[in-house]
């Protein structure tokens, strides 16, 4: 009994290992495709996108897994992938917003919540509603999302209890809507006002709406499979069998 388990535990730890370095791989080699993807446009704004649009790729293939487990039977073998794919997702995002504190704000927090430095009164001045309010939402979501990935291991899960763990895991869907909010503001709108240095059109936008809609439709697909699953049980036990209305006769 004791070498079995000892067995189990050891294939276990290694198919961790194997999950880990197959997820750090991709976050590499597709964090570097997105660089390369935009050339041409400055080092800062390479690095922040490709580290971004990879933290996003990542997140939706975690949010992706669940609800494909429930409607084809195959991916629950995969469900053991969406721990390591959301903390690495979270890890870039962290990249991300380090990216813009050192190289879009120079570390001036101000100016992350949308204020500049207005040269003839030396105050600052709110001038980007749009930009604050936008990574406002991106903060939140990565203080979320650090939540998330600190609760995705063992031990939390038997502090926090399998219930109150689960409960704080599935609202991982509220983390997946303050991501597709801060990103659709960066992606369609920030770089449209008039007085800014465009850069050139970014090819992910319609990757990105594409992806946000598979994703919204997989969840559709996975909550109708359910309540129908559901719906079907619930009628075929004795509580849920409609009465005939028959009375028995009396003695």
């Amino acid at each position: 009994m004791t070498e079995n388990r000892g067995s189990l535990s050891s294939r276990l730890i290694f198919e961790w290992r194997i999950r880990h370095l197959v997820v750090l791989l991709v976050a590499g080699l597709g964090t570097y495709a997105f660089i390369e993807s935009r050339a041409d446009w400055s080092a800062m704004h390479r690095w922040n996108r490709a580290v971004g649009d990879m933290s996003v790729v990542m997140i939706a293939l975690s949010m992706a897994i669940g609800p494909l487990a429930r409607l084809l039977a195959p991916f629950r073998a995969a469900l053991p992938w969406r721990r390591e794919l959301g903390i690495y997702g979270v890890a870039l995002a962290f990249g991300h917003t380090v990216i813009i504190l050192a190289g879009w704000v120079e570390w001036d927090l101000i100016r992350l919540f949308g204020y500049e430095l207005h040269p003839l009164t030396g105050a600052y001045v709110m001038l980007q509603h749009g930009f604050g309010l936008a990574n406002v939402i991106g903060i939140v979501g990565l203080i979320y999302g650090a939540v998330l990935a600190l609760a995705s291991n063992n031990w939390s899960q038997r502090l926090l209890s399998g219930s109150v763990w689960k409960f704080l895991q599935q609202s991982a869907y509220v983390l997946w809507m303050l991501i597709v909010i801060h990103t659709a503001y960066f992606l369609y709108l920030h770089f449209q006002d008039f007085h800014r240095n465009l850069p050139d059109p970014n090819w992910a936008q319609i990757p990105f709406a594409s992806l946000v809609a598979f994703i919204t439709l997989l969840q559709l697909a996975a909550f109708l499979k359910t309540w129908r699953s559901k719906r079907n049980s619930w009628r075929g036990s004795p509580r849920g069998r409609p009465k005939t209305g028959i009375v028995a006769p009396s003695a």
